[in-house]
């Protein structure tokens, strides 16, 4: 029999209907499809696709395990690396990790890896919905574990040090677990009762939850040892927004695409007045930045109100870093992409609120260190847009708290904490990984930071009698 040579398609909301709510574009895989789509895998015996899984699943057999109709056996495979599958599936890069490796890349599309991820732990939480999930006790060894920052990274280390006996307290400064995963991606791609499940899965598993701690302030990463905790990791995330120094930043009516995102996904201000965290109305709105943060930050604003939202990116649209996906989504809803273009400029009314912005347009020139083609300012093509909001996504750094409070932690320029190749920093027993060692990346990448510090935490430990 042939393989299918196209991925089955995943259902989503209509483009002119989605663009005016907060619910999720993407559907999910009914039975069938899912059938339709588990039945391409070949079953590789090199398993080519798992050498682009930063967490390791299993991936060909938690696929096998749905095409033989065992729902429960293709979840518990996911689960023995994953804690945060029902995420994982909707917003993992996968045509950048494992479908890249996918062997039907070779005759046409690769398996819908994601998709399938997603399918089946959206069946495990339907499941559970029905019937009351089992708490699950691990054997205490009696050394505690002091996670600071409840994002990917954060939840992934818990996930496996809990399994493995040890006592684990997860430390977040929102009042919200979840991190990112909270206050970063929008609602319509990523539902906040969504991370809730996930977090209630680790409460189960004796994951111990301490919020509006902000490590650093009041309690310092010396105060966690006295208190007891015999290692620590550090995933608190790059969450100090960059901005690029132009004119008019100060401008009422521009933010950071961190705040306006925190303030829409974390503090529900898209459903002002029954939460009383407002955002300034706009109707011509300017987002800056080509990546995945810009795009939720510009079909965010769409959804607020705007009649319209450009996305201003200085190169191509070839060398966006967003997720394709998400790009042919904004696309979709109308976004207007200005491409090749670069703000020099906010101008302000007298009231002091950004109401213009000045910018050029860019020629692509030759490569530069990240191997895109460099841009370079056309001369005689500056420009004037309406506007009366802006937001900024053009990158992110660590909040320096911890190097301020803690004077032995080495970091690197930008505020990245140094670590070995074990994830260990300068100080013994403190282990950081995620963004905030390596700079903004993807939710992925950060869970097997993770996965890769909790394995050295357990062997440091070990070792410590």
């Amino acid at each position: 029999m042939a393989v299918k040579k196209t991925a089955t398609p995943m259902p989503e909301q209509d483009p002119n209907v989605r663009k005016n709510n907060f619910d999720e574009v993407a559907l999910g895989y009914t039975p069938e499809q899912a059938q339709e789509e588990a039945v391409r895998c070949l079953n590789c015996k090199t398993k080519p696709c798992v050498q682009g899984c930063p967490v390791c699943i299993d991936i060909p057999a938690f696929i096998m395990a749905i095409k033989k109709g065992d729902l429960q056996g293709s979840i518990d495979i996911l689960h023995e690396k994953n804690c945060l599958p029902l995420v994982t599936g909707r917003v993992c890069p996968q045509e950048e990790q494992c479908q890249k490796f996918c062997s039907l890349n070779k005759i046409g599309e690769s398996v819908s890896i994601g998709r399938l991820e997603r399918f089946v732990a959206d069946w495990e939480m339907k499941k559970n919905k029905t019937s009351e999930p089992k708490t699950v006790h691990y054997q205490r060894i009696g050394k505690k574990v002091a996670i600071i920052g409840s994002g990917p990274a954060g939840l992934s280390c818990a996930g496996d040090l809990i399994k493995w006996g040890y006592d684990v307290t997860v430390f977040e400064a929102f009042h919200k677990s979840g991190g990112v995963l909270i206050y970063g991606i929008p609602e319509f791609r990523l539902p906040k009762d969504i991370v809730e499940v996930e977090i209630q899965n680790l409460k189960r598993m004796g994951v111990v939850f301490d919020n509006n701690r902000l490590i650093g302030s009041g309690l310092k990463i010396n105060d966690l040892m006295d208190r007891g905790f015999q290692a620590i990791f550090i995933g608190s995330g790059a969450g100090l927004p960059q901005f690029m120094g132009i004119p008019g930043e100060n401008l009422s009516g521009v933010y950071s695409a961190n705040e306006y995102l925190t303030r829409s996904n974390l503090m529900k201000s898209f459903l002002f007045p029954k939460y009383d965290t407002p955002i300034l109305s706009a109707k011509n709105v300017a987002v800056i930045g080509g990546g995945n943060v810009a795009l939720d930050s510009a079909r965010t604003a769409l959804r607020m109100g705007a009649d319209h939202v450009y996305l201003i990116y200085r190169r191509s649209r070839e060398e966006m870093p967003a997720r394709q996906e998400e790009i042919h989504h904004a696309e979709q809803e109308g976004i207007d992409f200005q491409l090749l273009t670069n703000p020099l400029a906010y101008l302000g009314n007298e009231q002091g609120y950004v109401h213009q912005m000045e910018c050029m347009r860019m020629d692509l020139g030759e490569p530069d260190a990240s191997g895109r083609r460099r841009p370079v300012p056309r001369e005689g093509s500056n420009f004037i847009l309406p506007i009366d909001q802006v937001i900024v996504s053009v990158g992110t750094t660590p909040n320096p708290i911890l190097k301020l409070t803690t004077p032995d932690l080495k970091t690197h320029h930008k505020g990245e904490i140094e670590v070995d190749n074990k994830q260990m920093t300068s100080i013994p027993g403190v282990f950081a990984g995620g963004d905030i060692v390596t700079g903004a990346a993807t939710v992925i990448t950060a869970m097997g930071a993770g996965r890769l510090a909790a394995d050295s935490i357990h062997q440091y430990l070990q070792s410590c009698k």
